[in-house]
């Protein structure tokens, strides 16, 4: 039986994204969203719980996030997770959790002056602010762990 691994999520840039190229010029942009998750405890205290998600876009959606998408704006991001891992300096193993980006949509809010950076809400017909990665992303198209910029 095949698995599924699907995550959607809808959140707040912590940072504006970082594009960089691999050594074949593919590029590739990361950033991280925050997800909160609110709710009163027994007692009836607001509680609240965030959590970072490392975000990976490649291809022309990494150039669009990166032109787009800026610190304290919200996104839908549509992808999947992956884990890669790595020899430190030391010879220590290293992973990093990332949710690979397959869509992207770029949603109202965040800091007004950057207003003026985003697209303007699309028309029904409008693919202005929606955004579909192809599936061309590390381990296919020929881009190997050795080719990620960070």
């Amino acid at each position: 039986m095949a698995g599924v691994n699907k995550v959607l999520l809808i959140g707040n840039l912590g940072k504006d994204p970082e594009l960089r190229y691999t050594p074949g010029g593919q590029p590739v942009a990361s950033f991280p969203i925050a997800t909160t998750e609110r709710w009163a405890d027994k007692s009836g205290q607001r509680q609240e719980r965030t959590e970072w998600h490392n975000i990976v876009v490649w291809g022309k959606l990494a150039e669009l996030c990166n032109q787009y998408l800026k610190k304290g704006r919200s996104a839908y991001v549509e992808g999947r997770i992956t884990t890669r891992s790595w020899d430190d300096r030391d010879g220590n193993k290293k992973y990093k959790t990332e949710i690979v980006a397959t869509q992207i949509q770029f949603l109202s809010g965040g800091t007004p002056d950057n207003d003026s950076s985003m697209p303007q809400e699309p028309s029904p017909a409008s693919d202005t602010m929606h955004y579909d990665q192809g599936p061309a992303t590390a381990g296919s198209a020929g881009i190997g762990e050795d080719d990620l910029p960070f």
